[in-house]
């Protein structure tokens, strides 16, 4: 089975750069270290998928890149993916840990659709069997992605959840990075130069 991650990366995600710091450069560095985190991972091939030009230089050799339109839909994100399963992870989270990707494919044994909820709305990334499902309409962005998909389910157990984590939608989100996780050194060393 062909399990790939993409990370998600749109140019609105720039205005979380906190003061002092170029909003590219930000958006730049998460990219990167959530890319890094999914790179990392055992059985699943990562892919980057982006609205911004240039980020290329931020993934492994060989590594696809597909570009996308700032509101290109994610079910239009997910029609381009080729594997059997796969997750889209918005690289606003460059703190995510590894764990959780692991369990959005687990779910998939029970769901067709997994949701990482985002503790400030939306979610940190989603995972579907491909095709995706017909029925879906999913917005990482959206304030209730959970409870929208489920409205769109045919049935109850359509779509299930793991714990959630967070996003840097605003430089005040910066503050939710922790020190103590390992991980998102170019976020960090970005935030400490500051």
């Amino acid at each position: 089975m062909k399990r790939v991650v993409a990370v998600l990366v749109r140019g609105t995600m720039a205005r979380a750069a906190p003061p002092g710091v170029d909003p590219d450069t930000f958006l730049a560095a998460i990219a990167e270290d959530t890319y890094e985190m999914v790179a990392g991972l055992d059985l699943v091939t990562p892919v980057l998928v982006t609205s911004v030009p240039g980020l290329e230089d931020i993934v492994w050799p060989g590594t696809e890149t597909i570009t996308v339109d700032d509101a290109e839909p994610l079910t239009a994100v997910l029609g381009r993916l080729h594997a059997d399963q796969a997750a889209v992870i918005g690289a606003d989270a460059p703190d995510l840990p590894p764990l959780l990707v692991g369990k959005l494919f687990r779910e998939l044994g029970r769901a067709e659709i997994t949701v990482c909820p985002a503790e400030n709305g939306g979610a940190v990334a989603l995972a579907c069997t491909l095709p995706a499902p017909e029925w879906a309409e999913p917005d990482l962005d959206a304030d209730d992605v959970v409870g929208a998909l489920r409205a769109q389910a045919p049935g109850p157990r359509r779509v299930a959840t793991i714990p959630g984590w967070h996003r840097l939608r605003s430089a005040d989100d910066v503050a939710r990075l922790d020190p103590g996780l390992e991980g998102w050194d170019n976020t960090r060393a970005l935030i400490r130069a500051r």
